[in-house]
């Protein structure tokens, strides 16, 4: 047997006892040469050996990690087959409910929406704020109005040119969050009684504003990797008057799937075809795994019929409540909504994160963020894959920080929901995705906490709950 084939060997049985964890850094290859007393061409071949088995990978600048086992309980779920027809909506009040559970910081977090905040440089922020408020100009409550502070836009727009988009300034209205700005759009080009194409399962955020604002939604089919199905979209605007689409394109929350760039660009020219705005809540879009962002749609969309939202919530500061809209040929509607409900966004917050992204520092925050969570992942999912039921599946995300679960049929993710918090655990139950409260056997479970020890034992807990099937009969609490 050839040394690098031993080394691989040897190597694959500490990942199979166990000994070597998935999301584990392996030792690069200038420190197991100098381990192993061996070239490192007989290194690099034996780590080629174990990233062809799938147990390792490689991630850019980082090294080697463990992968998560591939074990066969966890098949990729199917593509969604939501109840056909518009739906008016009534489910603020039973979202409500089940977001209630997840503020008390003694309950593991599993179902909380935000990443860790030990994951953001919040001290570092808070000195750019301490800074903006001292050097506060007065005028700037005057010249700062909506559509934003002007830096903050100048650098938005040159975050967009990193990523081949041409957007102006002057299209970019700076919200209270992206919550305002997902509001803010939908007013731009609907009315009371009007019709929208979502994804199933979908962000329950985008149900709780369609149904304040008295819409009616179609649910379009959506595969947990692929995202959207054209063809079903396609069907839902030959047949029905829709004003506009709420769709997630990168790391959906909460199946976390990716449309590819092939498929954005082909979703794009159906929406031309139709004359349809996309209003795109690409708020995960920094979150990715791999080696290059996802496309950005803004770089496809010479029309302006994107109205592209995204926030610093989920990546950078979730308190300072500071998002935005590329908003394209609707930037002057959303302008003038913006000014006529809540005014303005924080001025001195705007000029931190201005000066903050002027300075440098976020593109090194999102590297280091991006590895820890692909870190994260492998881990959660190898926890999942150890403690969850023959049955389960789920379809590994290529960014972000969620876990969607398909469980066995009989089982009822409502009541696991209520069983779990009486155990400390909040989870994500299927039923809030869906403007009908359909996925019943199905989660949403956030791995984007560093405290993985006790993230983990939440999962095991999860399990033995789990395999005590017979606890709940499916219905009790929720069906499909």
């Amino acid at each position: 047997m050839s040394r690098y084939q031993y080394l691989a060997d040897q190597t694959e049985k500490l990942i199979a006892t166990g000994v070597l964890r998935a999301g584990e850094r392996l030792p690069s290859v200038r420190e197991a040469c100098r381990t192993h007393r061996i070239s490192p061409g007989t290194i690099t071949q034996a780590y080629y050996l174990l990233e062809s088995k799938g147990l390792i990978e490689a991630r850019p600048k980082s090294g080697y990690f463990v992968r998560a086992r591939l074990g066969h309980s966890l098949a990729e779920p199917e593509i969604t087959q939501p109840v056909g027809g518009s739906t008016a909506l009534q489910v603020s009040d039973f979202i409500f409910e089940i977001l209630d559970s997840v503020r008390d910081p003694s309950v593991v977090p599993l179902g909380s929406s935000f990443p860790s905040p030990y994951l953001l440089p919040l001290d570092k922020l808070g000195r750019f704020l301490a800074g903006a408020a001292r050097r506060f100009d007065p005028l700037a409550t005057v010249t700062d109005l909506p559509p934003g502070n002007d830096e903050l836009r100048r650098q938005l727009a040159l975050r967009y040119l990193a990523r081949d988009a041409l957007v102006s300034p002057q299209e970019i209205v700076i919200t209270s969050g992206a919550m305002e700005a997902l509001n803010l759009c939908l007013q731009a080009v609907t009315g009371p009684g009007d019709l929208i194409a979502i994804e199933s399962p979908t962000f329950y955020a985008g149900l709780q504003a369609s149904e304040r604002l008295g819409l009616k939604v179609i649910e379009i089919p959506s595969h947990p990797r692929d995202g959207v199905s054209l063809a079903a979209l396609e069907d839902a605007l030959r047949h029905h008057p829709v004003k506009a689409c709420l769709f997630m394109l990168n790391f959906a929350n909460p199946s976390g799937s990716l449309v590819s760039d092939e498929r954005k660009k082909a979703l794009l020219e159906l929406l031309y075809r139709y004359d349809v705005p996309l209003i795109e809540d690409d708020v995960y879009a920094e979150l990715y795994f791999g080696r290059q962002a996802p496309l950005c749609t803004k770089a496809a969309d010479p029309a302006g019929l994107v109205m592209h939202v995204s926030s610093f919530s989920k990546c950078l500061a979730p308190g300072y409540r500071l998002g935005w809209v590329a908003a394209g040929r609707y930037a002057s509607r959303v302008r003038r909504l913006k000014l006529s409900t809540s005014l303005a966004t924080t001025v001195p917050v705007q000029i931190a994160v201005a000066e903050y992204l002027k300075q440098g520092a976020y593109e090194n925050h999102l590297r280091q963020l991006r590895r820890k969570l692909a870190e994260l992942e492998a881990g959660f999912v190898d926890a999942v894959e150890r403690h969850f039921p023959a049955g389960t599946r789920l379809a590994r995300p290529q960014g972000g920080y969620f876990l969607w679960l398909e469980l066995p049929r009989q089982l009822d993710s409502l009541a696991l929901h209520r069983q779990a918090l009486d155990q400390g655990i909040s989870i994500a139950p299927g039923p809030i995705f869906s403007a009908k409260r359909e996925f019943g056997h199905h989660l949403r479970l956030n791995f984007g906490h560093p405290d993985t020890e006790r993230q983990h034992a939440a999962v095991a807990t999860l399990g033995r709950m789990l395999a005590a099937e017979g606890a709940w009969p499916r219905g009790a609490a929720g069906s499909d």
